[in-house]
């Protein structure tokens, strides 16, 4: 076990705004235009209008991806758990569940199940928070899942002529929610793709605007760092503890943590340790406060910078932050990482001039010209802010063209 920095003599931060003098710029940046999105009923702003087609039992999956197949504006989400679950995997999963489909990137949801009660239960939290949500259940059906593709199918259809009526409207930048991800990172993640991508977070959370992170593994090393920054002293001692016990968790089980993170990609792209790695990633999230600790999949209460409670894998981790209602997910890496999230255009930054050439088609932000000029992250923040807008706009991600994107809920434990 490594010997951790204390949090005595906590003091709560400073809040204060990105100007561009804290990178060596005399002028501030340029304020986050608005962008134009679809406006819902419950006060959020989607930057995608899908129809979730969104299957919560194994039964159905096969049946629900045959729906959003045949259907234009379908995205797909299967769940195979069910009625196994126990423990923190049921509450985890229900709270996902729920989340997943009231993202505002989502204009109404299909739900199908093999359960009745279970899709009704499910369906009167959906609509609780104001989301148009129809069930279809194998029951309807006399389990007939043939039936239950076409019945289904029609009823996709119609959500989706519905929704295609729908128009953007103008929507401040502080409707946004910004999901934070690194993958597969190498030197170049940590001089000049993370820290310009938390350049602009400082920009947008000064503008009223959400950002989430997680990843709680790639705090060692780092996490009393972010503790200084809580906005607590009960949010500082949550920040360095889930780590801890991640760690002390790898342990019980035999796993050297310390030898399996960094990754042999990471340590063959020239990362040395994790110290150095969490050092790097943490930089993503810039330097304002921390609002608060999320447990995963729950959903921010205010605006500002958050930290959850994630796997550091990808496809859990997008998850996570598409259930906590993140509109776009910023995605960095220095080797190259395909994954992106199925509900959240997933906008890809690399610093790495050898990735950027080799993997043209995977990144949407490119930041390799930048490693060795000068004040090198207002440009690139610049270059991020003005990616994330187009994407809030509707311009679509490399990862989002090459339908590349899934979701995937942790699981925790045992099931019956």
């Amino acid at each position: 076990m490594r010997i951790r920095r204390p949090t005595t003599g906590y003091s709560a931060p400073t809040p204060r705004s990105f100007t561009g003098s804290e990178t060596g710029q005399e002028n501030a940046m340029t304020a986050l235009q608005d962008f134009d999105g679809y406006h819902r009923p419950n006060g959020l702003v989607g930057v995608r209008n899908h129809v979730l087609v969104l299957s919560v039992t194994g039964l159905t999956t096969a049946p629900a991806r045959q729906i959003g197949a045949a259907v234009q504006g379908c995205h797909v989400v299967t769940m195979p758990y069910s009625t196994g679950l126990i423990g923190q995997d049921r509450e985890v999963h229900y709270r996902a569940l729920v989340g997943l489909a009231c993202n505002p990137n989502n204009g109404a949801v299909l739900l199908i199940s093999d359960h009745k009660p279970k899709a009704e239960t499910l369906a009167q939290a959906i609509k609780a928070e104001g989301q148009t949500v129809q069930i279809l259940t194998l029951n309807e059906v006399e389990q007939d899942p043939v039936d239950l593709v076409a019945k289904g199918t029609r009823m996709a259809a119609q959500l989706a002529k519905d929704l295609s009526s729908q128009r953007r409207a103008p929507a401040p930048v502080s409707a946004l929610r910004v999901g934070l991800k690194c993958g597969r990172s190498d030197p170049s993640s940590g001089l000049i793709a993370n820290p310009s991508t938390g350049a602009f977070i400082d920009q947008l959370i000064a503008q009223g605007g959400t950002a989430i992170f997680g990843e709680v593994v790639e705090w060692i090393g780092a996490e009393h760092l972010l503790a200084a920054r809580a906005a607590s002293a009960e949010i500082a001692d949550r920040l360095v503890t889930l780590p801890a016990g991640r760690e002390a968790s790898a342990m019980t089980t035999g796993l050297d943590l310390m030898g399996s993170n960094p990754s042999p990609t990471n340590i063959a792209a020239g990362l040395s340790s994790i110290e150095e790695k969490s050092l790097g990633g943490i930089s993503k999230t810039g330097s304002t406060p921390i609002m608060g600790v999320l447990d995963y999949a729950e959903t921010p209460q205010g605006s500002g910078l958050f930290a959850m409670d994630t796997p550091n894998y990808a496809p859990e981790h997008l998850t996570a932050l598409a259930a906590a209602g993140c509109q776009i997910a910023l995605f960095t890496t220095g080797a190259g990482n395909s994954f992106v999230s199925g509900l959240m255009p997933t906008i890809k930054i690399c610093g790495n001039k050898v990735s950027c050439q080799r993997l043209f088609q995977q990144f949407d932000v490119r930041l390799d010209d930048l490693i060795e000029t000068a004040a090198p992250l207002p440009t690139g923040s610049r270059r991020i802010a003005e990616a994330t807008l187009d994407v809030a706009n509707g311009q679509m991600t490399w990862g989002e063209i090459l339908k590349q994107g899934d979701d995937v809920v942790s699981r925790f434990g045992a099931a019956l």
